[in-house]
């Protein structure tokens, strides 16, 4: 990538809508296009460039969310080296992740994006667990979820997959495609705007490098090859990356989202289980355990065979990691918050010239 090219960019094409500028703040709008340790790719009006955040803000003050792909940011432009990030702007929808540093609490690790294409092949990688896991993380991350079933070209017959994908994603998008013939790939078309950013959620070999190279219709990004024994593929993407196609939609691809835990996801998990949750205020207790209850509603629907036992099993299970997970997130929560607040306090007295005795 160039860094320096000067050439004016309207960074509304990137998705930057004038809203997002604080009112009270000064700096120039940029959007990160990837992350490097501590070194940021940038777009912004005068082109692409790097960065670096402002230690004060972002070390010593503690008071801003630390960027990632997809974010939107203000700079202080620098023509000839490293521009300074001076503020992390509010984000639309995100997926996060335990941070790998002990303590910090919840990282945030794409930003700032439309949909979010969960996607799964049909050599052997199809699996309805994995994704009703997927799908919680979706929902919860304040984007649209798809459901992309890739190499249709490799099934039999790929209809009886749509079918059992259509009943695990209540309410979603379910597309079978083949990067390779084309086929499908004219539905998804009303997901390929503009300004808009879709985000990949898949394993490794899922085919999201094939996908992308389809949409882009040149290739863009190295593809890997599948080991034929467990039809698993080495990842290609080695870091997180928004990559603008000619058509103007952006993506952002990962190099796997295994790291991604069940973090305070109690609004997802509503949404992908919608069709579950809709029998519990149908039970005779309002405070029913769908154990032992007389007039349980759910084991009612399990016993006719409404409610398939298995999706209610990934459920609970789904429900109970969510749970530990959302004690863990909210002491994190609260650890990061006091920390923010005592960076303040500080700020303050030094402001205001210390201590006085």
């Amino acid at each position: 990538m160039g860094m320096k090219n000067y050439e004016k960019i309207d960074l509304a094409d990137y998705g930057f809508i004038p809203t997002m500028m604080p009112e009270d703040l000064s700096g120039i709008p940029a959007r990160i296009t990837a992350v490097h340790k501590e070194r940021y790719e940038l777009v912004c009006e005068y082109g692409y460039t790097f960065g670096r955040l402002k230690a004060s803000i972002y070390y010593h003050d503690g008071l801003e969310d630390f960027p990632t792909t997809g974010d939107f940011v203000l700079i202080n432009y620098n023509p000839s080296g490293d521009s300074q990030i001076i503020k992390t702007l509010e984000r639309k929808s995100f997926f996060s992740r335990l941070d790998p540093i002990p303590g910090l609490g919840e990282q945030a690790v794409a930003a700032n994006f439309d949909y979010v294409f969960v996607m799964q092949s049909l050599n052997f990688d199809f699996n309805l667990k994995r994704m009703e896991r997927y799908l919680t993380l979706a929902w919860q991350s304040g984007a649209v979820p798809v459901v992309i079933l890739t190499k249709a070209d490799l099934a039999e017959d790929y209809t009886e997959y749509i079918r059992a994908a259509q009943k695990a994603a209540v309410g979603v998008g379910v597309h079978a495609i083949s990067a390779v013939t084309g086929f499908g790939m004219d539905m998804l078309k009303d997901y390929l705007k503009p300004r808009k950013t879709i985000v990949f959620l898949g394993s490794s070999g899922v085919g999201k490098s094939s996908l992308v190279n389809a949409l882009a219709e040149q290739e863009i990004m190295a593809t890997g090859d599948i080991r034929e024994d467990d039809s698993r593929g080495r990842h290609t993407t080695t870091h997180r990356q928004l990559i603008r196609l000619p058509n103007g939609v952006m993506i952002i691809d990962t190099p796997g989202m295994r790291e991604l835990g069940m973090w305070d996801v109690s609004t997802g998990l509503g949404e992908a289980f919608s069709d579950v949750e809709s029998y519990f205020g149908q039970c005779r207790f309002s405070d029913c355990r769908h154990q032992t209850e007389p007039g349980c509603a759910v084991r009612a629907a399990i016993k006719s065979g409404e409610l398939p036992r298995e999706r209610w099993e990934s459920y609970l299970k789904l429900k109970r990691e969510a749970r530990y997970s959302d004690k863990k997130a909210e002491y994190l929560r609260l650890k990061q918050q006091r920390n923010k607040d005592i960076a303040r306090w500080s700020k303050q007295m030094k402001k205001n010239g210390g201590f006085k005795g």
